[in-house]
């Protein structure tokens, strides 16, 4: 039934769509619908969305060349109330029906109801009206196709346009431009009447936009005035406007060559009902007040705290809260210094980067005493002593049936009175799983719980100056943290303790430097006995070989499965015990051995001690911004301090021969990544995205393999979107693992987003990518990376997204395919799992890069 439910649907939604495909429907007998429009400069098609966007007109939009929008529009009732209306009269008898059951005015107001207009509605809401051609329209375009080019250098171009209307009721539009010879700049005169201007301006004049023998172009000549514009008012010139920026062009008799004279003319002055004109003066800083407890509903400070600071006037409407260092450091603007633009933007974004004031408002006024002299006031107004926190979120996973996580946090801001913040959070966990022994026969079974705080210092805290290493222009900041979280029936019950102290900088804009000093994790075990219920698939094979080899049957339960952890410990022993009583065949005794291997590394505690340093930098300017690039890398170094430690403290070797540090085996190892993202916008909301991603993190010393907490995996929705997470590799290995991960990954993954309706988008995507083992302790060789005959092991997977722009963020779903499979046999791995059975589908928030 529910089949058959189906087709009927399809039917009657394949025969909707046919009745509307006559894309001329609304199109009125006189009028033409315009399907297509080209423009051809000097008899060549071209396709600059900036063109086109000069145009009036634009035929409907269009997906794959098939206009949905134009299609559902047409698909409307043209008017739905009234159509009702005219049924009302048809039907007088449902009419009397409904005025008896309702009353006359209700029955009217159905007609602009849902049930009878909001379809109706909501096509012609979603769809668009069909684009007639209008020849007012044309012509306005052609105006500004001129307009444009003659702003690239083209002053006498010529446009016109031609129409094809040999399909009924359709018109194609094509415009024609004639560019001529563009014009190009010749000489620069200046006339400027200040002559500290005129000083400022020829200091300068090697920055400027504008040279000879440049085509001519307004956007280059609109750029140079805010050049100059900036050179003036950074250099003291604080009256100053662009709007006294004038250019002259003559292009008479000089062979398509514009001479161009610049005239900057003295500062007018109104003074009552006239108006005189004087030079521009040169002002400077002559005092800079701080209020620090602004309150901008207050007309009046009333000030009862003040200090001195440097020649900094602090005052408090209380008592001043801040050490004066900490506030001065952040400002910009200094007694003494010529007037800027960029200093007054520092100091709003370095008070404000502080986070212990609202956005600061900063003033000037002239000063009474000094004709050429400014006070500068900046009013702060202190945020919150303390902020508070909180949030709750059901979960369901494949470890937790049911659970309820929550998290609470308190802030408390300007702590040492130095404008530093520290933040303190408790998270914790509860939940429900079948997967665990129950005795109790509670509800809630497993549970988590953890503590975070962070302290941040506006500055580089270290025993010296650090400024002319990292100035403050730099946004210097430092960062102490510390966190325990602690487990409950979670799979081997962790206890995790990490801290870390880290600088932050940037050295200029969208550039930015992290250098941890120290990031220390501390990861312990509690419940090892549960290895093999978190790690099924070893489990199975060790299940497999105990049925396999006849081993004792009191290592089974009533169901002929090993006993966890006597069962397993019991025929491991069997094995590779001192007497063992099993001899299994020699790939058998690898696989084992590969078993114990692995359990003994994710079962053993774990110490890391390292320092990194990371870099990034990114050329996007905002949200907006799709034609960017993007490039991340890190360089990390663990356990070299702890090994200087050990070898002072002359601690024991354990029983592996490694070092200890607290009787915890210390990881040693070097680690370095490298991201490349790059987006290209190919217009009208069709992007090109592209990252590339290599990573490798190599043991040595007192390690012979990487801690899981710091190696690779790969699958997952930012990722390969066609494997789960943890399931592809390592190499062709096939994810024979639970939780696969090695020491070396690869990956390269490319998107073609464009638009489908409204703010729904779709993409097409391609993931490459795997991880391998190298230089560790790995021996199967299906896992290791081999050099350039392992590139035959990159998996491949493709698919289709949709995603949903809400505006502050991004719902995404994408369909992945194996499209190559490097576990398969030769004849299986090219697209033999392009199914819908075998896909993997994605669900995450914003892009994945």
């Amino acid at each position: 039934m529910k089949k058959r439910f189906t087709k009927i649907a399809v039917f009657i939604l394949i025969g909707l769509i046919m009745v509307a495909c006559n894309s001329t429907k609304r199109v009125p007998s006189n009028k033409r619908l315009l399907t297509n429009t080209d423009i051809m400069v000097d008899d060549k098609s071209i396709s600059d969305e900036n063109v086109f966007f000069q145009l009036y007109q634009k035929p409907n939009s269009s997906i794959l060349g098939y206009r949905l929008r134009l299609q559902l529009y047409n698909m409307a009732k043209k008017n739905s109330d009234t159509s009702y209306y005219y049924w009302l009269k048809k039907n007088p008898n449902t009419h009397r029906f409904l005025t008896g059951l309702l009353s006359e005015k209700q029955v009217k107001r159905l007609g602009k109801s849902f049930v009878v207009s909001g379809f109706s509605n909501f096509l012609k809401k979603t769809g668009e009206a069909p684009v007639l051609f209008d020849t007012t329209s044309t012509k306005k375009s052609l105006k500004r196709l001129n307009y444009y080019y003659y702003n690239k250098g083209y002053f006498d171009a010529k446009s016109e346009y031609k129409t094809d209307t040999s399909r009924t009721k359709k018109l194609a539009l094509k415009y024609y431009v004639n560019l001529g010879k563009p014009y190009m700049v010749d000489s620069l005169k200046t006339e400027i009447s200040t002559p500290a201007l005129d000083s400022i301006y020829q200091a300068k004049k090697a920055n400027s936009i504008i040279k000879s023998a440049q085509q001519y172009s307004t956007e280059n000549f609109n750029a140079e005035k805010n050049r100059i514009t900036s050179e003036f008012r950074n250099n003291g010139a604080f009256t100053f406007q662009s709007n006294y920026i004038f250019y002259e062009l003559d292009t008479i008799n000089t062979n398509k060559k514009t001479n161009v004279n610049l005239i900057i003319k003295n500062e007018n002055i109104r003074q009552n009902d006239t108006t005189k004109t004087q030079p521009f003066k040169i002002y400077k800083i002559n005092k800079v007040n701080i209020f620090t407890d602004f309150d901008t509903a207050k007309s009046e400070v009333a000030i009862k705290d003040s200090l001195v600071y440097n020649n900094f006037h602090l005052y408090a409407e209380n008592k001043i809260k801040y050490r004066p260092k900490a506030i001065i450091n952040s400002i910009f603007i200094t007694p003494g210094s010529l007037y800027s633009d960029n200093n007054t933007t520092l100091t709003t974004k370095f008070l404000s980067n502080l986070k212990v004031f609202n956005y600061p408002t900063i003033q000037y006024k002239p000063d009474p005493k000094d004709e050429n002299g400014l006070i500068a006031n900046i009013y702060l107004k202190p945020r919150k002593k303390y902020s508070f926190g909180y949030a709750a979120d059901f979960i369901h996973s494949n470890i937790q049936d049911f659970g309820i996580s929550g998290n609470t946090s308190v802030g408390i801001r300007n702590v040492f009175n130095g404008a530093e913040t520290f933040q303190i959070g408790l998270r914790g966990n509860v939940g429900a799983s079948r997967a665990v022994a129950n005795p109790n026969n509670t509800f809630f079974n497993i549970s988590e719980i953890g503590v975070d705080s962070k302290l941040n210092f506006p500055r580089i805290f270290f025993p010296f100056n650090t400024d002319r290493i990292i100035p403050k222009n730099m946004i210097p900041s430092s960062t102490l943290s510390v966190g325990f979280s602690k487990q409950r029936n979670i799979g081997l019950d962790k206890q995790n303790f990490t801290s870390s102290f880290s600088y932050n900088w940037t050295p200029r804009t969208n550039t930015a430097i992290k250098l941890d000093l120290f990031n220390i994790q501390f990861i312990k075990n509690v419940n090892v006995g549960n290895y093999f219920n978190v790690y099924r698939s070893s489990y199975d094979i060790l299940n497999s070989l105990a049925s396999n080899y006849g081993a004792d049957p009191s290592f089974f339960d009533g169901n002929h499965n090993l006993i966890i952890e006597s069962g397993t410990n019991g025929f491991l022993n069997s094995i590779l015990g001192n007497s063992p009583t099993i001899n299994p065949s020699d790939q058998d005794l690898k696989s084992i051995k590969s078993i114990v291997e692995r359990k003994n590394r994710l079962t053993e505690n774990n110490l890391i001690f390292a320092s990194s340093f990371s870099f990034s930098k990114t050329t996007k300017q905002d949200n907006n911004d799709n034609d960017f690039f993007a490039i991340k890398t890190k360089i990390e170094s663990a356990g070299n301090f702890l090994s200087l430690l050990a070898r002072t403290s002359k601690q024991l070797d354990n029983q592996a021969g490694a070092n200890t540090f607290f009787e915890v085996q210390y990881s040693q190892y070097l680690k370095t990544e490298f991201e490349f993202i790059k987006h290209w916008d190919l217009s009208r909301k069709k992007v090109i995205a592209i990252r590339s991603f290599s990573g490798l993190a190599l043991p040595y010393g007192n390690s012979k393999s990487i801690p899981f907490s710091r190696s690779y995996f790969s699958g997952g929705s930012n990722d390969n979107r066609a494997w789960q997470p943890y399931s592809l590799g390592p190499g062709s290995s096939g994810g024979s693992n639970d939780f696969n991960e090695a020491n070396m990954k690869l990956a390269f993954d490319a998107e073609f987003r464009f638009n489908l309706l409204g703010k729904f988008n779709g993409v097409v995507f391609t993931d490459m990518g795997n991880i391998w083992n190298i230089f560790d302790d790995v021996d199967e060789d299906s896992f290791k990376f081999k050099g350039l005959s392992s590139i035959k092991e990159v998996a491949i997977g493709s698919g289709l997204g949709l995603r949903y722009d809400q505006g502050l963020f991004v719902v995404r779903f994408d369909v992945g395919f194996k499209t190559y499979n490097p576990s398969k046999y030769i004849e299986e791995k090219w697209f033999k799992e392009i199914n819908l059975s075998k896909s993997i589908l994605n669900i995450g928030i914003n892009y994945p890069f």
